[in-house]
């Protein structure tokens, strides 16, 4: 009963200062956009603690943040394998080489009207498939390793940054095409220096999409089949062994590198379009 009074006690106090926070001025300012999710996800922690060890919840069941903590302090080296084998490996190297085709064929369809209309809902009818059914099949087709799961996140990649580019690539102004028009610009010219740069928010939006497609297509693969190594392969042979502490320490080093690589592609697109009005107001 102390932990969980202790817990609500906390959570109460936390809620009040968030709430100051949001009251003041510092809410406007970036050191008050990172305090307050930070202080609501200690919150949450404390009151997890709390309830975990007040109703004395079996570990099996739900452990404690301090046992999951204890699990990933002693677990380094391993969580650090399976890191580069599932994220590096497979969802980086995937994510790289979708993202990177699903541009070029986006630029190719932008060039043959055939193509928009006979490969986009083909695209849209892929993007459909569930992962469980491309999963096995890419096994089968490039083995064990990390390569069949850089493919089953090619296929996941692809399509969502295809469908955003091409739509970015005909969202410039009429009046600025034929403006390029009476200079006369070549289509490459008009591509590179006004229709992908405009292009660039939808083609980050799509990108951003793709980075957790990314890190949830490798994982789920590697359930699959997969070396003595990687997340999905820890996650599936922890929960057998019933080592749940072991299953929760994959899952915050997944949703710690999903969140740093989405972030870095969010810090990108500020980078390359600091000229939009959407960046310029983020400001």
């Amino acid at each position: 009963m102390i932990w969980i009074l202790g817990s609500l006690a906390a959570w109460a106090a936390l809620w009040w200062v968030n709430t100051r926070i949001a009251a003041s001025a510092l809410a406007e300012r970036r050191a008050g956009r990172v305090a307050a999710p930070l202080i609501f996800g200690l919150a949450m922690l404390i009151v997890w603690e709390g309830l975990v060890r007040g109703f004395e919840v079996s570990p099996v069941i739900l452990p404690a943040p301090t046992a999951i903590a204890a699990k990933f302090a002693a677990s380094l080296d391993v969580l650090w394998i399976d890191f580069v084998q599932t994220f590096v490996k497979g969802a980086l190297t995937g994510w790289v080489i979708g993202c990177g085709a699903a541009v070029a064929v986006a630029v190719l369809i932008d060039r043959s009207p055939f193509l928009k209309a006979g490969l986009l809902p083909v695209g849209n009818f892929v993007a459909a498939l569930p992962i469980v059914g491309i999963a096995p099949i890419m096994v089968m087709w490039f083995g064990f390793d990390w390569q069949s799961k850089a493919a089953v996140v090619v296929v996941m990649v692809f399509f969502p940054t295809l469908v955003n580019t091409v739509a970015g690539l005909d969202a410039t102004d009429r009046m600025h095409r034929d403006l390029m028009k009476t200079w006369n610009a070549s289509y490459w010219q008009a591509l590179v220096k006004l229709r992908l740069p405009a292009a660039m928010p939808f083609i980050f939006n799509g990108l951003k999409i793709a980075t957790t497609l990314a890190l949830i297509g490798a994982i789920v693969a590697e359930f699959f089949g997969s070396p003595i190594k990687g997340m999905g392969f820890r996650i599936s042979t922890e929960v057998g062994r019933l080592g749940i502490d072991m299953v929760w320490a994959e899952i915050a080093v997944a949703a710690l590198a999903g969140t740093s690589f989405y972030g870095a592609v969010a810090l990108a697109e500020r980078w390359v379009t600091f000229w939009h009005p959407s960046q310029r107001g983020g400001r």
